[in-house]
Parts: structure tokens; C-alpha cells; sequence
């Protein structure tokens, strides 16, 4: 089993760095998609380990957005996390802003989900429940071919990220919508308590 700082002990490092709760909600889809995907994935015994990555892959954007992956590093050693965790949140930022290449089959889905849970989230708010449980994969198809919907969200890291899988695009698409309902409800019931 991989070691990782508590989930208490991630979630103030995240909240030290990051006010926003655009940020804050990020990060908890994140950590929620990636518990979803060690179990999916046959990893369930290292989930806390994949959520942890998750909840705190993007520490550092917020107050260093011109350093990110950069100064994560030291941010997360001074929180005691390991060097495996340090790297594979690093990773997700490989040949975007960093050059930690994503090796483990972990760093390889959250590089391909991270961006994906935005270009998701986005596409949820647009719709009449503002939810994911009741989307399509047709329809975030759609939004996914449509340039101007979610312009910030990179279709080619994206792609790149499904390839790194060796899976289909459409996989990559339905699963982290799968992902991102296991977690919606607990996700928006802790922003709801942290005032957010």
C-alpha cells in the first residue's frame, strides 16, 4: 500500500493555498474521479493513495499559476508527502509546464483526467439538473467537437491523455463521467460544509 499524508492533513494544504472555490471544487472532483478509477482499475487497495494525488494535484496553481508543478514540490515535502506522491502530481503537468513524464498507470489517468473533469463540469452546468448524473456521452460528444464550448479545456491533452492509456477516446469520456457521478453528491455536500 502507498503512503500518503491523511485526507484531513491534504485538505488543509489545498485550503492554505487555495481560496478560490472554483479551485477548492476542482481539486475534490479530482480526488473523487481518481478514488472511482483505482477501483475501477484494480488498484482499490492504493484509492486513498490515487485520491490524494487527486485532491492535490493542482496546490500550487492558484497563488503560483506562472510555477505550476514547479514550486509543488516544495509545498508538498514541507507537508512531509512522499516522493512517489510529489512526482506523480507533478506528472499531470508533462509538457504543459513541467517535464515529469507520467509513468504509472495512475499519473497516466490523471493526466488525461484532470483536464476532462473541466471540460465535464462545464458541460453539467449547462444543463437543466446542473448534474452529471444524468448525462450522455453523445452529448458530451458534442460539447467536447464544439472549439468554442469550454475554450480553456485542451481537446489535445485530452486526446494525448487517452492515447498514453492505450484507450479509446470515447472510453476515456464515458468512465470519467462514471467517475464524476460516484462522486457529484459527496463533492457538493463538502463544499456545502466548507462554506464554499
Amino acid at each position: 500500500m502507498k503512503e500518503c499524508i491523511s485526507r484531513d492533513a491534504a485538505l488543509a494544504l489545498l485550503r492554505k493555498y487555495n481560496a478560490e472555490p472554483f479551485h477548492v471544487l476542482h481539486g475534490l472532483t479530482v480526488e473523487g474521479t481518481m478514488r472511482w478509477y483505482a477501483n475501477e482499475l484494480g488498484y482499490g487497495e492504493d484509492a486513498d493513495f490515487w485520491a490524494t494525488v487527486g485532491l492535490l494535484h493542482d496546490v500550487d496553481f492558484e497563488k503560483w499559476p506562472e510555477e505550476h508543478c514547479v514550486k509543488a514540490p516544495e509545498l508538498l515535502k514541507e507537508a512531509n508527502c512522499s516522493d512517489e506522491l510529489i512526482h506523480a502530481v507533478c506528472s499531470h503537468g508533462y509538457g504543459i509546464c513541467c517535464d515529469v513524464k507520467p509513468e504509472a498507470e495512475m499519473e497516466k489517468v490523471l493526466f488525461a483526467a484532470d483536464e476532462l473533469t473541466g471540460l465535464i463540469g462545464a458541460a453539467a452546468r449547462m444543463r437543466p439538473s446542473k448534474s452529471v448524473q444524468d448525462m450522455e456521452l453523445s452529448s458530451l460528444k458534442k460539447k467536447f467537437k464544439d472549439k468554442k464550448f469550454a475554450a480553456g479545456c485542451s481537446r489535445d491533452i485530452i486526446r494525448e491523455g487517452a492515447e498514453n492509456l492505450g484507450w479509446e477516446l470515447d472510453d476515456l469520456l464515458e468512465k470519467t463521467i462514471q467517475a464524476m457521478r460516484s462522486c457529484e453528491e459527496s463533492v457538493n455536500a463538502e463544499m456545502t460544509a466548507l462554506g464554499l
